[in-house]
């Protein structure tokens, strides 16, 4: 099921089931708990990011010809990162560069975002499809002369600027 977070045209903010006209079905109020229609649909006035995470964890260098590109050691274990929420941004919005931390290598990369549901600790792998709500696209916007050269190779200053993780539909 697609399921999206959009504003309605008094600017309410709703998930829902988008129809073909330009529509939605308005979702119960928490989709974490219970993905139910209302019964009212309504017009999709701005699509927005599909939540509003309370963090963004980022696994780095997991693709073998993008460590290739950028002259990186395959690793051993996952490289773990963290984009800020402030990095958030929705689906069509214009990127904003930084000004005062100003950025020549601004760079981006196609992510699958996987959206977390239920909350968990120690999960085993065939455990952990039952904590999924879902899939979405995501773009990893970095500073890529913060992240290498500036800051002490630091990845969350270089990736985590206002509006660095576009995120959805």
């Amino acid at each position: 099921m697609k399921i999206i977070r959009f504003l309605d045209g008094e600017g309410q903010t709703h998930h829902g089931i988008p129809n073909d006209d330009g529509t939605a079905q308005v979702l119960s109020v928490n989709i974490y708990q219970n993905i139910e229609p209302t019964g009212l649909t309504t017009k999709i006035e701005k699509l927005l990011a599909p939540v509003i995470p309370s963090q963004i964890l980022c696994i780095g260098l997991n693709y073998k010809k993008h460590a290739a590109e950028v002259g990186a050691k395959i690793p051993e274990v996952p490289v773990l990162f963290m984009k800020s929420p402030n990095a958030l941004n929705h689906p069509g919005d214009s990127i904003q560069l930084p000004r005062a931390l100003h950025s020549n290598e601004v760079d981006y990369e196609c992510e699958l975002a996987i959206i977390i549901g239920k909350a968990g600790k120690n999960i085993t792998k065939a455990d952990a499809y039952d904590h999924i709500l879902g899939y979405t696209c995501a773009n990893d916007v970095s500073a890529r002369d913060w992240q290498l050269q500036r800051s002490g190779g630091q990845w969350c200053r270089a990736k985590s600027f206002d509006t660095f993780c576009p995120l959805g539909p």
